[in-house]
This record gives structure tokens, sequence and C-alpha cells, in this order.
């Protein structure tokens, strides 16, 4: 995809529009997109001109948006699930969404189709990349012993770059072929294996954040560095990737409080403070893990204080918590008023019988947000399970643990997966102007149904059915075509 970029879509209020005539627009050096309707059929689809003179149609006739950056529960009223409209994208970044087509964009080549929806690109906040191997298997265990089981033993592996490759081909590919277009990922603390998985992804035209994972303490044989080498070895990889890629690049990642000595945590904290490089970890996860962490770090006021105290929660870089399942007051004051985001994992927390995270409640704090697959606790890498399974167990917490915290909307959810995750990016999440134009074209015309849904149901459908005859049609990652 290049630089230029008009959708139709049909809107959810009457106000039907019309368009009889075929428009045209082109520039040196940029690839043209448009759409038509027809007076009864709605949008109708979609052609892009290619740089090579080259055409290819995309069958469309609805778009889903997300807008807005403060979550809340009329998030979608009237204005999200839209029809007989155009998203226009220009060199990568989303120019509007209009009703008709603007004067200035006169020319654009207007082409018959028929059949999709289209929503911004999804963030998986949260995947383990050498996981991913053992995905869908030995789940009969609770957090650390499954870390110790299945986890470590197999992360040790990727001091092999034969296997690590085969490895990450596998991961790289799948995770390319998904509906997520961003995603924040641990590798291992291997440093030639961490970088050929940069490599991989770069090839993808996804973005992503890649870590090279540090831990020095309670790991496994061949999975644990020596303190002051782990610092040395992060600092040069640092060095080595942080302008060797477009689409890819690293994010600091002690692996989570057990494994790092407060030693190791400080020193990921200056490095963070004077790099200004983003930082990822775990917290909160489970009821034992917290407790040792409780045992291992007596002079912290809870988990999140062995982040905070440490430096690892200080800005301007970003940092980003998975779990928190189980988060104190105290602790959540912390992750707000750093600025800290949540990586919710629901799959993950649910198979390895960690908890329910309060999402309810976060979300109404106004907290940052994000969902994430968690591969290898979670089974698999659909984002659109995640969305479903947040809501699904947050109906649960709500009946089962606390009837004052009401559960999650598939709106809300998708939120999370789409602008949540999508602003720790940046600019990336919606369709409002200036935002870089993550774009996913879905297929539902393989769940079969005698219903005629409108958008916004079409599109909620999807979320809980894409495994049983939804795909992924096309996928557009900051104005690029994936696939």
């Amino acid at each position: 995809m290049g630089s230029a970029l008009a959708m139709l879509s049909t809107t959810l209020r009457p106000q039907m529009r019309s368009i009889s005539r075929i428009k045209s627009w082109a520039a040196p050096n940029r690839v043209s997109v448009a759409a038509t309707v027809s007076d009864t059929m709605g949008v109708t689809g979609v052609r892009l001109k290619t740089r090579d003179g080259g055409s290819e149609e995309i069958a469309v006739d609805g778009m889903f948006v997300a807008i807005g950056h403060t979550p809340n529960t009329s998030l979608f009223e009237g204005q999200l699930a839209l029809k007989d409209g155009y998203l226009v994208v220009v060199d990568g970044l989303v120019a509007g969404v209009f009703p008709s087509l603007p004067d200035e964009y006169e020319g654009i080549e207007l082409v018959d189709k028929t059949g999709m929806l289209v929503m911004p690109g999804i963030v998986d906040a949260h995947v383990h990349a050498p996981q991913y191997a053992f995905r869908g298997t030995g789940l009969d265990l609770e957090l650390l012993d499954w870390l110790n089981t299945y986890t470590f033993p197999e992360e040790a592996k990727y001091s092999d770059l034969d296997y690590a490759g085969r490895a990450y081909d596998i991961f790289v590919d799948d995770l390319k072929n998904s509906e997520t277009c961003r995603a924040i990922i641990f590798g291992t603390l291997h440093v030639p294996a961490t970088e050929m998985l940069m490599d991989k992804l770069e090839a993808t035209g996804l973005k992503t954040y890649v870590g090279k994972v540090n831990m020095d303490r309670n790991g496994a044989p061949g999975l644990e560095e020596d303190t002051r080498q782990s610092l040395a070895d992060t600092e040069r990889w640092l060095a080595d990737t942080r302008d060797r890629y477009e689409n890819t690049k690293p994010i600091l990642t002690p692996r989570f409080t057990p494994s790092c000595t407060d030693e190791l945590m400080e020193g990921i904290g200056r490095l963070k403070a004077a790099q200004n490089v983003p930082l990822q970890s775990h917290l909160s996860e489970n009821l034992s893990e917290i407790d040792w962490v409780a045992e291992l770090c007596p002079w912290a006021s809870c988990y999140g204080d062995t982040y905070l105290q440490t430096g690892q929660l200080a800005g301007p870089a970003k940092s980003i918590m998975a779990h928190c399942v189980y988060s104190t007051t105290n602790e959540v004051e912390i992750l707000k008023g750093t600025g800290c985001y949540i990586a919710l994992c629901p799959e993950s927390n649910a198979d390895l019988a960690s908890g329910i995270a309060p999402v309810r409640m976060y979300f109404d704090l106004g907290m940052n947000l994000a969902l994430g697959s968690d591969v290898a606790g979670g089974p698999h890498l659909s984002m659109f399970s995640a969305i479903a399974h947040t809501v699904s167990l947050s109906k649960l917490r709500w009946r089962c643990v606390d009837e004052s915290l009401k559960p999650i909307t598939i709106p809300e959810a998708i939120y999370m997966a789409t602008v949540g995750g999508g602003s720790f990016f940046g600019n990336v999440g919606t369709f409002e102007p200036g935002y870089e134009a993550d774009i996913l074209v879905l297929d539902d015309s393989g769940i079969r149904s005698t219903v005629d849904l409108d958008t916004q149901h079409r599109l909620e459908r999807f979320c809980y059915e894409a495994n049983a005859g939804g795909r992924v049609d096309a996928k557009y990652v900051a104005g690029r075509q994936v696939f």
C-alpha cells in the first residue's frame, strides 16, 4: 500500500448517500485507492492502484472506527460503526473519515465492491515469542511451577541459534498472518537469538517492540545471567539495535522481580533513564508470586514498588506491566501516577488459574489498558479471542466476585485492543486524522447465519466467531500492506 488511500464506509445512521460518478486521483509516486456505493447496495468496495501500475481490489461494505482518547461506556454511540463514508489515508496517516469525499480528493477512482468490514489494527501488548513452540500444552500447573517445568527449559534452548531460527520462523510467520498489526514481545536472555527475532520481524512490515530478557536469579540451567554481564550485554544490545530497524525497536525486559536482584533492577532503571527506552515486565499475576516478592523485597510497600523504587516506571519512556490481577490500592496508585500501562491477559490468567483482573475498575479509573495474548500462557495468537475473553471473564468476576464492578462490553474491549495498546506506540489505533493507518479488512462471509446484522453487530459477532468462519482478508500497518 502506498501514499494515498480512500475507503468508503457505511453508517448505522439512516443518512444514505449514493454516488453515481467515478472519480480518479493520482500523483507521482502515490498509490490511490477508491470505493463506490450504489443507490441500493451501500458500500461496494475499494481498488488499490499501485506504483508499478497494477491494481488490487478489496470487497468492502462496512467500516468499524475506534475514536476517542478517554475510555467511556458511550464510546461507540452513533458514530463508530459507519456506512456511506470515506476513510482517506495519505502518506501512511489517516486524513479523515468523511460522509462524502472532500473536493481535495477529487479524481479518486471509485470501484464497486461489497462484502467486508474495515476496522483499526489490533495490538498484542504482551506475547512471549520463545514460548510459541509449546503453545496449547502444559497448562496443567499454576504460574511458578509452570515456569520451572515448561517455560524455562524451553527458553534455555534459544542459546542454539539453529533451534531459535526454526522456532522463530514459525512464530513470526503466524504473527504476520494474524490480526495483530503491532506487538510488544518478550525474547530470551540470549542476545544473538533476540537479534535474530528482530531481523525476522522487521521483514514482515509489522511494528514491534522486542525485549532481550534480564534474569540473574531463580532461573534454570542455561537461563540465568551474571548481574554485571546482563547489564553490559543489554547496553550493547541497545546500542546495536536502536537505530538498525524501521519497524522493530528494543524494549527493556526484566523478566519479573523474582528473577532479578535489586542490583539488576536498579541497573535496568538507570539504563531506562539514560537511554530513554521503554520497558516491559510482569506484575501481580499470581498470589504465590506476590508472596514470594514480599519475601525477596521486604523493603517494598507492594510488588509494584519494586519497579517504582528502582526507576523502572519513571518517564518519559513508557512502561507496561502484564497482568495486574491482584494489584492493591497502593499499587494502583503507583501505576496510575506514573502512567504505566497494564497489558491484560485474560486467557493466560484463566489457563494458569491465576485469577481475573478487575478490568472494570482499571477502565473506570482511566488507566492505560491494553490486551495481550500472553502466549504460551495463552494458547494462541488470536486477539479477537482475547477481546471476547476480556468481556466473558469480566462477567464472571462481576457475578462471582464483585457485583459493584460491571462487566466490560465488546466496544470497551475493542478500545483496549486498538486505541489502548496503540497509544503505547504513539498515535495509533483509531481512524482519527493524523493517526497512523493500521487497517484490518475482515471477511465474515464464512460465519453462516440467516440473520441480517448491521455493521456494529457483525463486528461483535466476528470477535466471538473469528475462528468459526471469519478471516482477515487484508492487513495494513502505517498505510503499508502486510498481506
